[in-house]
């Protein structure tokens, strides 16, 4: 599911109302996006169904049939997300049980505000690393020497996470347009959004796994399923007309089928 906004949706899963709510608040002023709160396993799993998510904070003793450990169990069957268990239980038979669906993070409560930023921002780095394809080949013949990386780019398999504002904010890669080299920056372009990237422009190709990127000039990358329209030496993307290097236009047209 594409969605514009680049914040961290999060869904909280807690049955106890006021400390539901005043972790809303935190992570919110934080900069997070609460999807949904749940009281219970079966509307976690409702909500979780029908909201992109990307990183749950469970309670372990909730209300209902299913406690939160048994919610987090079937919510991976769904699909995979980091998950961070609160609770006050700390023996070492409820570890046990919740170490069986490989929480990303066990916190006891009460909660620290810094203690969960640091614990959300692991979880969504280990959990991107699982992801994280071999490098490819995106060099172009004159960016032959690497830069050794000086920003952290975590990739899952539809988005990658990127540093912005001091926390990870996350970037649909169908959403992104295109990059431009600056120097030894990369500026990301998305429809509503631009980050600069304190890598060159080789580095970030090769980070990131993609196949609808296409090198089209030795200072632009491009999304193809974007392009608007072409010419010999020129291709749109929106209101933009970036150069078509000879270099890459074999490639660039090897992407269309001609009739």
């Amino acid at each position: 599911m594409l969605r514009m906004t680049d914040q961290l949706h999060i869904l909280i899963v807690e049955d106890e109302a006021i400390l539901a709510l005043d972790l809303k608040g935190k992570l919110q002023k934080e900069g997070y996006l609460v999807v949904g709160v749940a009281s219970s396993g079966a509307k976690a799993l409702e909500l979780f169904e029908k909201h992109p998510v990307d990183l749950v904070l469970c309670d372990i003793s909730i209300k209902g049939e299913w406690d939160g450990i048994e919610t987090a169990r079937r919510m991976q069957l769904v699909r995979s997300v980091p998950i961070i268990y609160l609770t006050a239980l700390a023996d070492q038979g409820t570890l046990n049980r919740a170490l069986e669906t490989a929480p990303a993070a066990y916190i006891i409560k009460p909660l620290n505000v810094a203690q969960l930023r640091i614990a959300i921002e692991l979880a969504i780095s280990n959990f991107a690393k699982l992801f994280t394809p071999p490098d490819r080949p995106f060099l172009a013949p004159e960016e032959k020497e690497k830069d050794p990386g000086r920003e952290t780019i975590l990739q899952t398999d539809e988005s990658i996470f990127i540093k912005h504002n001091y926390q990870f904010v996350k970037v649909i890669l169908a959403q992104v347009l295109y990059f431009e080299a600056d120097n030894n920056y990369t500026m990301l372009y998305t429809a509503t959004k631009k980050y600069a990237l304190r890598l060159p422009l080789s580095t970030v190709t090769e980070k990131i796994d993609y196949p609808k990127f296409l090198r089209i000039h030795r200072s632009y990358v491009i999304n193809i399923q974007h392009v608007d329209s072409f010419s010999e030496h020129e291709v749109t993307i929106g209101a933009q007309q970036l150069p078509l290097g000879r270099t890459y236009k074999d490639d660039f047209l090897r992407q269309f089928l001609f009739r």
